[in-house]
């Protein structure tokens, strides 16, 4: 009889190490490797030697892979799919230590050794043996490595439902592998007559404040949208100031009004989202010069929980002419105090206002001639290349000037919850349970998984019509960046998000519990899957 190759605690942690050894950051050539080698693992296990056509490689974008293996029995139609991601972010936080990053064992046994150096609680984790660090161990190469401990056993048990393990590149920043992964689940639903039961992700537990020791599932996934902004002033020498005005005098009305602004933040079931914050602002002048800068852009995190793309651009209007009102009278009390005539009022625009614009101006085939030209510049990300086009229609259509012109930027996460599902709900009261009476873990349900995950592109809802929203003001849409909405309301199976417990993800003292990732997820994720789903099937 064949043994189990991933099925106890050291057997698993070998794996892991192995994995997260592949180094995998979103847009390298490691990530665009990484399937193949997963690929080659999976085709060990003895029924993908025997259906290997049930292992498939496709195309995502800019040559990656997402990974599919499909476990199928022969009289089930019962179907969990198994979601993870495989990218992780760099490393250049580790320092002289970034060699040992995809190195857990090693890097573990190096901070030994330099211990003081690090913040109060994660040396007091490295002293207690119970942590093993590296880039990936916790978010999230675990994850997959349960999945593929859970396949193993569920094909070699013939477990009497259908699991099918997903794991795709490009979480971290776009999501692409999981977009372009939402026909292949239908096409796979179609083909094979399946029904999707559940969607289940094991991203990690993630602290709801720091020093959070819970632990916690998930019945629904946070969303997250970019509203964004191009400033476009009017320039002058910096000798005569008043002859024009400065974009980083525009946007900075616009950016105090976006941080921290409640009007942005939701509270559903209890929970409430993080607050808005400026991910990033730039300003467009690459030379010094005695030119006054012009142009600027700002991109701003907003979270979801029930709000759509056209809520949220509503309420960012609402805020940007709150800021613009504001910086047309500070400006013109300056004015008027130095005795000069104002250049003119900050107007605010929509993307798609200046896309009208330009198209009655110039012709849509210039508007297109411009986006082909912006999106031929592949060193460009979708944030770059959005303010490029906005920018560049800008510089035709002065007569706008100045303005505050309003954007989407990508990636937009919808938010995804299924609280109220009745097999979630049975899975939720299992899992705390067996956790109390089993493993000694005192496990909490929140509704909304506040890492960010692609649990957001199923079970889309929205009767409402609020894509069209983000569609009309994204740049890019349907050149470089693009989500499917129908095939995603077509996935209308509840989620689940049960994983493993870390901390400090994205950090360089990233870390995974030792006895939660190799000792209690399995015994859980098996149990879960066994007594509640079985039963469901079998009834």
């Amino acid at each position: 009889m064949t043994k189990l190759m991933w099925s106890t605690p050291e057997t698993l942690r070998s794996l892991l190490c192995e994995v997260v050894s592949w180094k995998s950051m979103t847009l390298s050539d490691g990530e665009r490797e990484f399937p193949y080698k997963i690929q080659s693992k999976l085709q060990d296990i003895p029924y993908f030697k025997e259906h290997s056509d049930l292992i498939e490689l496709t195309d995502a974008d800019q040559g990656r892979k997402f990974l599919s293996a499909f476990y199928k029995h022969e009289k089930a139609t019962e179907t969990i799919v198994l979601i993870s991601h495989f990218d992780t972010v760099n490393t250049e936080e580790y320092g002289d230590l970034e060699a040992l990053a995809f190195e857990p064992e090693m890097l573990t046994k190096a901070l030994h050794d330099r211990k003081d150096e690090l913040p109060d609680e994660a040396r007091i984790d490295l002293e207690s043996g119970n942590y093993l660090f590296g880039r990936g161990t916790m978010d999230m190469k675990m994850g997959l490595v349960l999945h593929m401990s859970l396949i193993e056993k569920a094909s070699k048990e013939q477990w009497p439902i259908n699991l099918i393990l997903l794991t795709v590149p490009d979480e971290e920043v776009n999501s692409s592998g999981m977009r372009a992964a939402v026909s292949k689940l239908n096409d796979l639903r179609d083909q094979h007559g399946l029904t999707y039961k559940l969607f289940l992700n094991s991203e990690p537990i993630f602290a709801q404040q720091p020093g959070d020791e819970n632990y916690y599932l998930y019945t629904g996934s946070i969303g997250k949208i970019m509203p964004s902004a191009l400033f476009y002033g009017m320039e002058t020498h910096v000798g005569e100031p008043l002859s024009g005005i400065t974009a980083n005098y525009i946007a900075s009305y616009l950016t105090q009004r976006m941080e921290f602004n409640s009007l942005f933040q939701e509270t559903v079931l209890g929970e409430t989202t993080p607050l808005p914050v400026t991910i990033q602002q730039n300003d467009l002048k690459m030379e010094y010069s005695a030119q006054t800068s012009y142009r600027a852009t700002a991109l701003y995190n907003v979270f979801l929980m029930k709000r759509n793309a056209a809520q949220v651009m509503e309420l960012f209007v609402q805020v940007a002419n709150e800021a613009a009102n504001d910086c047309n009278e500070n400006y013109q009390r300056i004015c008027s105090r130095e005795g000069v005539d104002p250049v003119g009022e900050i107007k605010v625009l929509k993307y798609e206002q200046l896309l009208k614009h330009a198209v009655e101006k110039f012709g849509s085939d210039y508007v297109d001639t411009v986006k082909t030209t912006v999106r031929d510049h592949m060193e460009w990300d979708d944030r770059e290349k959005s303010f490029r086009i906005v920018d560049t229609l800008m510089i035709q259509c002065q007569e706008l000037a100045p303005a505050m012109v309003l954007l989407y930027a990508p990636p937009y996460y919808p938010a995804v919850n299924t609280s109220d599902d009745p097999l979630v709900e049975e899975c939720v009261e299992f899992v705390k349970q067996f956790g109390a009476s089993e493993l000694n873990l005192s496990i909490e349900r929140l509704h909304y998984f506040n890492g960010i995950s692609d649990l957001s592109y199923v079970n889309y809802e929205d009767n409402e019509g609020g894509w069209q929203a983000f569609e009309a003001n994204t740049p890019v849409w349907g050149d470089t960046y693009s989500i499917p909405f129908d095939g995603m309301s077509e996935l209308n199976a509840p989620v689940l998000n049960v994983g493993p417990f870390g901390k400090d993800a994205h950090k360089k003292t990233e870390r995974l519990h030792i006895q939660s990732a190799f000792v209690e997820l399995p015994i859980l994720l098996e149990n879960m899957v066994k007594t509640v789903l079985f039963e469901k099937i079998e009834a």
